[in-house]
This record gives C-alpha cells, structure tokens and sequence, in this order.
C-alpha cells in the first residue's frame, strides 16, 4: 500500500481544515469553485477519517483499511478464561457448590486481566509500530531506498491496525460495563 493510498487520521484532519479554509475564502470572494472544491475536500477528509478508524475484529485478529494483525495470544486466552469461569460460577451456583463457584469467578477475574494485558500489549506495540515505521519510511524516502520505505510502510499500517483492533475491544468493553449500569 502506497502512502498515498494509505488513510490517515492526521491526514483527514489537515484536509478537513484545509478544506474548510479553501470554503470560506470561496465563500468571502464570491468564488463557487472554490467553495465547491473546499466542501469536496472537506467531504473526502470524512470518508479517509471514517476508512482510518474502520475496524473488522474476528478471532485472534484485526482487520482495517491499513492491513491484517494477528492479536496478542492473551486475549484469546483472556477471553476464553473469561467464558469458563463464567460457566463455572453459573454451575456452581445452579448445583449448591460454594467452591466451583468461586473458582469460576477467580477463573473470570483471571481471564479478564489476561485479556488486559494482552489489548495493552497490542495497544503499545502498535503505537511503536506505527512510530517506528513512520520514522522508517521518511528516512528511506530521503535516501531513495524504496524497497525499506515499502517495508516501514507496512510495519506502520500493521501496528496501526493493531492498536485499532485493542481500541475496538476496550471500548465494546468498557460500553458493556456502561450498559449494565
């Protein structure tokens, strides 16, 4: 992927604004095209925002506009955890067994900090990823390596892709505990 196709929310802000600037000079001048190509621009920064933050999460990976990350293992292993505590406890309860029960809610609570460490482990080796491949590409770009330009490109938009897929699940996460408020 080309960094001109890449999507950007930093990008999709600075046309936004640039957008937004070209409109309302077109508008003080009485000049309609470039109201009209302000507004395009404008337009065409809210659909690369939306691409930017677009986020498919299946099991043990994350898809968006940048690429494919595979997730940490500890949220699969998390979430599992999560799932036999919680039918633990539901046994424990139905049968009369204090200590099933109990050991279905540590299993939880277990599973439940697994599953944290494992979207901050995405979160933050993304974020380097990103940072890394940024900085990667922009230094290969000046020397005319284009082979390791591509490559930093792609350790970019798979870091970004990966500190999408933890955003998508913590914020499920934390409008579940909303929604039972």
């Amino acid at each position: 992927m080309s960094s001109n196709d890449n999507t950007s929310t930093l990008k999709s802000y600075v046309d936004s604004a640039t957008g937004a600037v070209q409109s309302a000079l077109g508008s003080l001048t009485g000049n309609t095209s470039d109201q009209t190509a302000g507004q395009a621009k404008q337009d065409k920064a809210d659909v690369e925002h939306d691409a930017s933050h677009a986020t498919l999460k299946g099991p043990g990976f994350t898809a968006s506009a940048a690429g494919v990350s595979k997730d940490d293992p500890d949220r699969a292993a998390g979430s599992w955890n999560q799932t036999v505590g919680s039918a633990k406890e539901t046994v424990g309860g139905l049968i009369g067994s204090e200590g099933l029960k109990q050991a279905g809610r540590e299993q939880n609570l277990d599973g439940q900090q697994q599953e944290a460490k494992g979207q901050v482990s995405d979160y933050t080796k993304g974020a380097g990823d990103r940072i890394t491949g940024t900085v990667g590409a922009a230094v290969s770009g000046l020397t005319g390596n284009t082979a390791a330009q591509k490559e930093y490109q792609n350790q970019h938009d798979t870091g970004k892709t990966s500190q999408r897929g933890a955003e998508h699940d913590i914020l499920k996460q934390a409008d579940a505990k909303n929604e039972l408020k």
